[in-house]
């Protein structure tokens, strides 16, 4: 384990950060991907630093697949190994069908869809060199339920648990297992970009059968699990943390 190597998209900041620390404090090195936020995610890096382990950061926009290589490239200028991967970066127009462009579905499915396949490509090819390895990424309610103003972001989850499926399949022979979770309501900064951010979160307070709303830590236990020898026989699952909330959907 001292040397295992894991690559977390979009850790900068939110639950991509809070794997990433929790992955750091289990002995792993962590890949720190970012697009945008590079103070937040030097910030991420010395936190990780702090707790013993290494930290690459890497600007990278997992929306193009040359940023991806050129990612991977560096990963294996200064590890030489993958064992994880967290497909965790996300983004999208929030707004209704009829309102969508071209240029926001594409957008929209290139960094939460189109990611993950070349992201799983990258990372297998160095998984496989080192006898295995995980794959976990994190979906959302939107995928299978409907929200407001997620049209885009709701249909790429989708693809990205479908593809869950259709990786863990091809990569179980290669001893690369492949699954997502899929959380609720979480308040982080990538809610407040939702237009309906205060009516979502009164939403998951008031009525999520387990008493309170998701934290991020329910989301890092679950990925946790996943990547642990306890799940290696979850193959190709999408793991609801949600409280309850949409069994009364």
């Amino acid at each position: 384990m001292s040397e295992k190597v894991a690559v977390v998209t979009g850790s900068s900041r939110g639950i991509g950060k809070a794997i990433a620390l929790r992955l750091a404090e289990e002995g792993y090195h962590i890949v720190v991907n970012y697009a945008r936020s590079k103070e937040a995610a030097l910030q991420t890096a010395q936190e990780i630093e702090a707790l013993g382990r290494k930290a690459l950061v890497v600007k990278a926009n997992v929306g193009k697949v040359e940023k991806i290589k050129e990612m991977f490239a560096q990963v294996d200028e200064a590890f030489g190994r993958v064992d994880v991967l967290i497909n965790n970066a996300a983004s999208g127009v929030l707004r209704p069908a009829m309102e969508l462009e071209e240029s926001h579905w594409d957008w929209t499915m290139d960094i939460n869809s189109k990611a993950l396949l070349f992201c799983a490509q990258e990372a297998a090819k160095r998984m496989e060199k080192v006898g295995g390895g995980k794959i976990v990424s994190i979906s959302s309610l939107g995928s299978i339920r409907y929200l407001e103003n997620y049209t885009a972001v709701g249909v790429s989850k989708a693809a990205v648990e479908s593809l869950t499926r259709y990786l863990a399949v091809e990569l179980a022979s290669k001893n690369i297992s492949v699954n997502a979770v899929s959380g609720g309501a979480v308040d982080t900064d990538a809610l407040k970009h939702f237009p309906n951010r205060e009516e979502l979160l009164a939403d998951a307070v008031a009525k999520t059968p387990a008493g309170r709303m998701v934290e991020p830590k329910d989301i890092v236990n679950t990925v946790m699990f996943l990547l642990s020898e306890q799940a290696d026989m979850i193959c190709g699952q999408t793991i609801i943390v949600d409280g309850g909330r949409s069994l009364l959907l």
